[in-house]
């Protein structure tokens, strides 16, 4: 028996580099190509790198270690260790109340938000006529809805003897003003938010556009109402839209500070129902000079974020379907 054996004829170049038999180092003209491409690569991409190292991962780095020390921003950062955390959890029922409203804000506004805009997205799906028109005055709200005019004007509309509380009492519902209401202050804010659902009734109606029309015609032979042709068709199909802005709806309610701010004049009331997180670590670091203390706050937010963006991620799998897997 003849036992060929295979070897692998390893030569060198003229650089030094070894290279395999049959496949020729490059020449020198492609070599200084491929090195500007590379270079020219990293040259377009060092303004965002610049950025990132500079304004967002350095600031981070540095608000981690301000979180272990006590500062003021007029003298030297003081370790004190977890000392922050701690006081932020047993010695600051302010924090707590915070975290509390922001938390009702984030459950409550969210789902109210993502049902708004799926609803007008289904309504302009099934409508030709006047669509565009629509879909522009639907998205317009969510351009302009985190502006300071439009925080000014929702609290002059909800404010004492505004528009509002004047077209109620015509009603004979007198509320006497919502801005000033510890009841009514929330749902005012949860309001102000759902009404910025442009944005994502515009994704929503996207992915609408891309369930098939034979998958309604299929349950509409077999008998299946509208109703069945929504939980059965529509939201399996549109369970990564819905997935999709959920996490982005949920990680922006986190963030909710400019409305907040310009409604309760800085001061998160009245009785504290508007003080937000981001108001509350506002106060904290720039009104009270707490920039150690702020930075912690700052980092049990993102860490909260975090957790429920992991959650996410982790259940998704029972039941956001992606075209294409067997489930």
């Amino acid at each position: 028996m003849t036992t060929t054996l295979t070897r692998t004829v390893v030569t060198a170049d003229s650089g030094g580099r070894r290279s395999r038999a049959g496949a020729p180092p490059l020449r020198p003209g492609l070599k200084k190509k491929s090195l500007r491409e590379t270079l020219a690569g990293y040259a377009f991409l060092a303004p965002w790198l610049v950025g990132f190292l500079g304004l967002t991962l350095g600031p981070m780095v540095y608000s981690l270690y301000l979180s272990f020390t006590s500062y003021n921003l007029f003298t030297d950062p003081k370790w004190i260790g977890l000392e922050n955390y701690v006081r932020m959890f047993t010695d600051d029922p302010q924090f707590v109340q915070s975290a509390t409203i922001t938390l009702v804000y984030v459950l409550v506004g969210t789902p109210i938000k993502l049902a708004a805009a799926l609803g007008i997205a289904l309504l302009l799906n099934y409508r030709d006529r006047g669509a565009a028109f629509f879909r522009s005055s639907f998205y317009a709200p969510s351009l302009i809805g985190a502006s300071v005019s439009v925080a000014i004007v929702w609290r002059a509309m909800f404010n004492t003897d505004g528009p509002v509380d004047s077209t109620l009492s015509i009603f004979g519902i007198d509320l006497g003003g919502w801005v000033g209401n510890v009841d009514l202050v929330v749902p005012m804010m949860i309001l102000l938010a759902v009404w910025q659902f442009g944005g994502t009734m515009v994704i929503f109606l996207a992915g609408l556009k891309q369930v098939p029309k034979e998958l309604y015609e299929a349950a509409e032979m077999d008998g299946a109402g509208a109703l069945r042709r929504f939980r059965a068709v529509t939201v399996p199909m549109l369970s990564p839209v819905i997935f999709f802005n959920l996490l982005l709806e949920l990680i922006g309610a986190f963030q909710v500070f400019a409305s907040a701010y310009i409604i309760s004049n800085g001061t998160g009331g009245p009785a504290g129902m508007t003080n937000y997180i981001t108001i509350y670590l506002y106060k904290r670091g720039f009104t009270d000079g707490q920039f150690g203390y702020a930075s912690a706050i700052a980092w049990i937010v993102m860490l909260v974020v975090a957790v429920i963006a992991v959650i996410l991620f982790r259940t998704q799998k029972s039941w956001v379907h992606y075209a294409g897997e067997d489930r």
